[in-house]
């Protein structure tokens, strides 16, 4: 009986999602990718829907924007949220939900020291 309600509930979040993204839904086209959606503050892309239609439903979106992982650690956190609070199983969704957040939600490379100096006119010090 558990099990049915949470596939009645995984429903009723998927239809009144659907409802509301064909209400304001967020148009990806060549001209917005890589822009902010206005709505949830998360990156536009092929996936946006996806990922705000499974990660949304729970939790706001701005506990994506704020962390930072690769592709293992999102994967942890989404293994979290399925053995600590009861989030579904994403299926077919998943790996489409991972490219989006390592691609957008990675740690972002660090430089280790400056690229080199060029084209500089030096001059001679005086004593």
């Amino acid at each position: 009986m558990k099990q049915a309600n949470k596939y009645i509930l995984l429903f009723f979040f998927t239809v009144l999602l659907l409802v509301a993204c064909k209400v304001n839904q967020t148009v990806v086209n060549r001209e917005t990718i890589g822009s902010m959606d206005p709505e949830s503050g998360l990156v536009i892309d092929e996936q946006l829907i996806v990922v705000k239609g499974q990660c949304t439903a729970c939790h706001s979106a701005k506990l994506i924007s704020m962390n930072r992982f690769a592709r293992e650690g999102w994967k942890e956190k989404i293994t979290w949220m399925q053995q600590t609070q009861n989030l579904w199983d994403l299926g077919e969704a998943e790996p489409a939900i991972l490219d989006y957040l390592a691609k957008y939600y990675s740690p972002e490379p660090r430089a280790s020291r400056r690229i080199n100096l060029e084209n500089i006119e030096w001059y001679k010090l005086n004593n």
